[in-house]
């Protein structure tokens, strides 16, 4: 995995770097001491773990400018100041580490990217039509069962193809997609809120949890948002 860490200062750029290969050697980490200078670089890292208060231009900056290029960077903002983590929602982070539990932190959050980039990474792929389909893991909402036919949803796009729900929940069940209805597999990645009989995904669109299912579904969906 390719990493850059941006950081002002020189001593939690030498930890995060120490922390990173400590658990992962083979990682490619490479360091940037401002906003100014990752940027002028023309790096692409997977992920990028940057520090929020930054003199000059700030972490915020810096996640501002990258939207507008659509980069695929993973970003984690690292701080020591908590109360400036609610302001950084609009820049859609992947994740926060403190700076005062970085050993703590930093190892769960490099795993869930770790995570995260490999479901990027594997694809779905099917029939629709005359055509043949790929589509990342993490572009998938859900699949909904009719009939003999499964509809697979994203943001922006449906497709129809020939298939069971069962099936593909054979196929892609350990890749983070849960059975919450016997007509519905969902992608726990795009889950926003769950109650006991519903949840609403990232997209608005509201999905039911089936009474035979609700108790599982509730524990697994809790423990994939808490981790």
């Amino acid at each position: 995995m390719k990493i850059a860490v941006c950081d002002d200062e020189t001593k939690i750029l030498e930890d995060i770097k120490g922390i990173i290969l400590k658990l992962y050697p083979e990682d490619d980490v490479n360091l940037f001491s401002s906003g100014e200078v990752f940027l002028g670089s023309g790096e692409k890292p997977d992920v990028l773990l940057l520090d929020i208060d930054m003199p000059g231009m700030s972490g915020m900056d810096v996640a501002s400018k990258l939207a507008e290029k659509e980069t695929d960077a993973l970003i984690v903002f690292v701080t020591a100041h908590d109360e400036l983590v609610y302001d950084s929602f609009k820049y859609h982070p992947f994740a926060f580490v403190r700076k005062t539990y970085l050993q703590d932190e930093l190892s769960g959050v490099l795993k869930d990217c770790r995570l995260k980039i490999d479901k990027k990474n594997k694809h779905y792929v099917f029939k629709t039509g005359s055509e043949t389909v790929s589509l990342s893991l993490d572009e998938i909402l859900y699949f909904e069962s009719l009939a003999n036919y499964l509809t697979i949803k994203t943001k922006t796009l449906e497709y129809k193809t020939r298939s069971t729900i069962s099936g593909v929940e054979s196929e892609l069940g350990k890749n983070d997609f849960l059975r919450i209805h016997k007509g519905f597999l969902v992608n726990l990645e795009h889950i926003k809120t769950v109650k006991s009989d519903e949840l609403l995904l990232d997209n608005d669109e509201v999905l039911p949890i089936g009474k035979s299912y609700s108790e599982e579904a509730r524990r697994v969906i809790l423990k994939y948002m808490r981790r």
